[in-house]
């Protein structure tokens, strides 16, 4: 009883998509879709860097709008740079190794060729 009842259902569903008229569909207008909304440069947003030589360490400063926001110090020994990045604006620096918030992105080599 079941087979037939969704035998019967395929047929008409199978019906109803042969119904329609494929002469009736009309093909949409080719129209480009608009160019994205262009920003205008503000240079008040470009980050300014001063590069200082500290004793043999290299330290960038990053300003925007004149506010020190993060300091990169590359030690001359060959160690890893590390930063320190003002988080909330008030002039407390906290120290990071890396810039890369924590994500770690798998990267596997599957297959080489």
């Amino acid at each position: 009883m079941r087979r037939l009842l969704s035998s019967l259902l395929l047929l008409a569903c199978a019906g109803a998509a042969f119904a329609q008229n494929p002469g009736e569909l009309q093909p949409l207008p080719a129209v480009p879709p608009p160019p994205p909304e262009m920003i205008p440069f503000d240079a008040a947003l470009e980050p300014q860097v001063t590069i200082k030589k500290r004793d043999s360490d290299t330290v960038e400063e990053y300003r925007v709008d004149g506010q020190l926001y993060m300091i990169k110090v590359t030690p001359a020994n060959g160690a890893p740079p590390y930063y320190l990045v003002d988080q909330q604006g008030n002039g407390n620096f906290m120290r990071m190794e890396t810039m890369d918030g924590g994500v770690r992105v798998p990267q596997w080599v599957i297959r080489t060729f």
